[in-house]
């Protein structure tokens, strides 16, 4: 018993960090998800859920706006905004990615899928692409 606790405290960080953050509260109707453009200023992102999967929001400029599938395409961990590289980076194998999911190097098989975003009014809108 007290062995499976240790192994639990142990993996505990790992798995923690490998999960997306609580996301965002929106709401999702149909096939469109919207955040309060408030929760990701421009230079920034934001770790969301659309259709119960993790996305990145990322927000150049005050009505410029990206939104990919944060979980990367070689091994399913979440990547991570880097903004002086304007780019993706996935922490485990360092697989890169540029704005609209192209793959710019490591060993990602394929591009992250990204979706339609928009800033309308005081929201960001997210949809299927």
């Amino acid at each position: 018993m007290s062995f499976a606790v240790a192994i639990g405290g142990a993996l505990y960080p790992i798995i923690k960090y490998l999960l997306p953050a609580d996301s965002t509260k929106g709401t999702e109707g149909g096939e469109t998800f919207f955040i309060s453009a408030d929760d990701v200023s421009v230079g920034s992102a934001k770790l969301v859920r659309y259709k119960n999967r993790p996305t990145i929001v990322v927000r150049l400029k005050e009505n410029e706006v990206y939104a990919l599938s944060a979980v990367c395409t070689h091994l399913g961990c979440i990547v991570k905004w880097h903004e002086d590289a304007k780019e993706l980076l996935c922490p485990c194998h360092a697989a890169r990615f540029d704005l609209y999911g192209n793959v710019l190097g490591g060993p990602a098989p394929k591009p992250l899928p990204a979706y339609k975003a928009a800033v309308e009014e005081d929201r960001i809108l997210i949809r299927e692409a």
